[in-house]
């Protein structure tokens, strides 16, 4: 591995990357084999300048230095004074480009195409853009809004412009961008502004996240809870990663890379949750499906047990069914924000409305629904006090709300998770 990170002729460059998708992307887009390369902030001028690679992207720290020690500079970077790319030409000189600012505009592009159905700057020229944050990203997507003619407002958490006066300063807001990492894995489902700032932006039209893990953010969940539509920042990340690869590899790529390269992320990095009602057979299912595709397999219930001693069972008859519901979050938040996985939830999990967000920040919800007179209570503290059909009146509906998949039980685990692959594509 490490041989791979050191001679890679493209890849990341920063101070500490841990785990990143931009190898998987460039390997879809032709920029291969893809390093990443740590640096101490000592060691970047050197790599830069001296380094035997073709083409690197620079996040943070490194993205001013990145543009400092370049010889030529386009536009963007010029106006920025930061890059997230840099070329290598055939004389050995340094191109320097700002990636992030053709990324951003392109899928605002696209999104104002399929939401509004005109292009950015007809659909947000002219009009207030809320950008929250002031870091690298924020002057990316403020050079993008800008170049299309949007009146461009920076709220941060100190100056002239706070999220104190978010709303009563900005009412006329078309579209607001968050650029900040506040809702970012593991950190999610938080979300920099709260359901009842949005509520009192009543002219906006459109809410973007940059952050791209979870898919679905805090802040997107909630716009999407008021009906205005969202999205967040896969689509900029592979877009970026698109016009880096043609300056590394000196041609034009087929646009049509970028959406299969976000379809396969998604697809293969987005969870699976089952949901229904105890005794439905979502474990079964789950534990089919797993195997089906080659991925981990976690059961809530058992992870309760591993995370707090005791069975939900025990826990409702020893501790209240409320200490359970809040003890079932913790362990719901931390498995549903990760990625790459199929989940089996306990059947009360929508009862808790906060569960919401936690289990649809980064699945597919799958609503496993078997006729109630098939369903057990044996072993299930709150189905026999209060009766499966009583349960099945109260949450039902939810299931229904909730899930992305109804899928009526096929008479089998093996058979209901063959379904679900079948639906998804897995």
């Amino acid at each position: 591995m490490t041989a791979l990170l050191e001679t890679s002729p493209y890849g990341l460059l920063g101070r500490t990357l841990g785990h990143s998708w931009s190898p998987r992307i460039h390997a879809g887009l032709g920029s291969a084999p893809y390093g990443l390369f740590e640096r101490e902030p000592q060691d970047v001028a050197d790599f830069v300048r001296n380094g035997a690679w073709r083409g690197i992207n620079v996040t943070i720290p490194y993205k001013r230095q990145a543009a400092e020690l370049a010889d030529a500079r386009s536009e963007r970077v010029q106006r920025l004074g930061v890059a997230n790319t840099l070329v290598k030409r055939a004389d050995g000189t340094i191109f320097a480009e700002n990636t992030d600012v053709l990324g951003f505009s392109w899928m605002l592009d696209r999104f104002a195409q399929r939401t509004i159905g005109a292009p950015a700057a007809a659909s947000f020229g002219g009009t207030k853009a809320l950008v929250l944050g002031s870091g690298g990203a924020s002057q990316a997507v403020q050079a993008a809004l800008s170049d299309i003619g949007a009146h461009v407002v920076v709220v941060s958490r100190a100056g002239e412009e706070t999220y104190a006066t978010l709303t009563k300063r900005h009412a006329d807001a078309r579209l607001l961008v968050n650029t900040t990492p506040v809702g970012m894995y593991p950190n999610c489902p938080a979300s920099p502004v709260t359901r009842e700032q949005l509520e009192a932006l009543p002219n906006l039209a459109a809410v973007v996240d940059v952050v791209y893990n979870p898919e679905r953010t805090g802040l997107c969940l909630t716009a999407d809870d008021l009906g205005i539509p969202c999205e967040s920042g896969l689509g900029m990340l592979v877009a970026q990663a698109f016009y880096a690869s043609e300056l590394f590899q000196g041609t034009k790529l087929d646009d049509a890379l970028v959406e299969g390269i976000e379809d396969d992320i998604r697809r293969t990095t987005r969870n699976v949750v089952f949901i229904g009602m105890p005794g439905c057979g979502k474990t079964g299912a789950g534990r089919r499906l797993a195997r089906m595709i080659g991925r981990p397999f976690v059961d809530l219930d058992d992870c309760f047990v591993v995370d707090h001693g005791l069975t939900p069972a025990e826990c409702i008859l020893t501790r209240g069914e409320e200490t359970f519901r809040a003890l079932e979050t913790q362990t719901a938040s931390s498995f549903c924000a990760r990625s790459g996985l199929v989940i089996a939830c306990g059947g009360g999990i929508v009862t808790q409305p906060r569960n919401r967000h936690v289990i649809k920040q980064n699945s597919t919800v799958v609503f496993l629904d078997r006729p109630l007179d098939e369903l057990s209570s044996s072993g299930r503290p709150i189905s026999q006090a209060r009766g499966v059909k009583a349960l099945a009146e109260e949450r039902l509906p939810l299931y229904r709300q909730w899930c992305d998949i109804h899928l009526p039980c096929t008479g089998s685990a093996a058979g209901d998770a063959m379904r679900v692959r079948e639906i998804l594509g897995l």
